[in-house]
């Protein structure tokens, strides 16, 4: 690390829980004026993504780091909720067979997910378009040397393809959105994996008749995986289910195709995860933080120095204040 690169305060999903974010920053130092939070000398904040849904207060939580990554205080790299705000509102070109549908289905489902926001922005209004430029703009991943900040998984190969195909870097645009996004007619762009791995992780298809229910009550096929693990043998080891550890899984073998490359090189953060209990590296190189802020839990940031190796020591962590 050169002298003169910024030391980073990286921060986990917020879901509109300004009162969290609010007190963070303030236990991290950073000073508040003229609608605009400050770091301390020689620090800057990267943000995880998943700035909306859910939370009271996301038009707060929007301007605080809109404000402070463009006065060149802070990072934000997209998270799938963003994505899908995105996806919400890019309809399909106008086709007999397309007409009407949008990248993101506007299904029961995910209006339910998504309301919060439509809500406090106003769907269709102007201040919603200005949000949905600006989420158009946050890039999908940051390689800042010392280290990496993806909303759900650093996986190399999925970061190739986006770059291939412009897509880590600048807008994206209808096009691009509708390859990420899209899947209407059977057919997937190979950018559609790469931006589901990127901003959702590695995900596996439970063995047949397994499933377990999601903090949103939806009954799951899929599970998340920990993919930064490393010699697992069995299933139950790799498969995330939200705080159920079902014993269901017990046993079976890893399924084919759960090949994740191991993490070398620069740390990297992640959020998107659910974490509970205290925060903790998940490896010297890899930490989630995301501690379920958007419920009961705690908003986390790791406050980095500049080590290859992460430890336990470099969390912080806040609740409302």
């Amino acid at each position: 690390m050169s002298i003169s690169e910024p030391l980073y305060d990286i921060i986990g999903d917020i879901h509109g829980q300004y009162g969290k974010l609010e007190a963070l920053l303030g236990k991290l130092g950073y000073s508040y004026a003229h609608g605009l939070w400050t770091p301390p000398d020689g620090r800057m904040a990267v943000f995880l993504g998943d700035l909306i849904d859910r939370g009271p207060q996301q038009l707060k939580t929007l301007d605080a780091v809109r404000a402070m990554c463009e006065a060149g205080l802070a990072h934000c790299v997209m998270g799938n909720h963003e994505l899908n705000a995105i996806g919400f509102v890019t309809p399909y070109p106008d086709t007999p067979k397309t007409r009407g549908m949008f990248a993101r289905e506007h299904s029961n489902k995910n209006r339910r997910q998504h309301i919060e926001f439509l809500e406090q922005v106003g769907e269709g209004s102007d201040l919603h378009a200005y949000w949905i430029e600006w989420f158009r703009t946050l890039p999908l991943f940051l390689d800042l040397g010392g280290i990496r900040a993806v909303h759900a998984w650093w996986h190399q190969p999925h970061i190739d393809t986006l770059r291939r195909h412009n897509m880590h870097d600048g807008r994206l645009s209808d096009q691009q959105v509708l390859w990420a996004l899209g899947k209407h007619d059977g057919q997937r762009h190979e950018a559609f994996d790469a931006m589901e791995g990127l901003s959702k992780g590695l995900e596996i298809r439970l063995p047949e008749g397994l499933t377990f229910t999601d903090h949103a009550g939806h009954v799951r096929k899929d599970a998340r995986t920990r993919w930064w693990l490393e010699g697992a043998e069995f299933l139950h080891e790799i498969a995330i289910t939200e705080g159920v550890e079902s014993p269901q899984l017990n046993g079976h073998p890893i399924p084919t195709g759960f090949n994740p490359i191991p993490v070398s090189g620069a740390p990297v953060f992640i959020g998107h995860y659910w974490m509970q209990g205290k925060p903790a590296i998940l490896t010297p190189k890899v930490a989630c933080l995301d501690y379920s802020a958007a419920h009961n839990g705690p908003l986390v940031a790791y406050r980095w120095h500049g080590e290859s190796e992460l430890t336990d020591a470099g969390f912080v962590e806040a609740g409302a204040p």
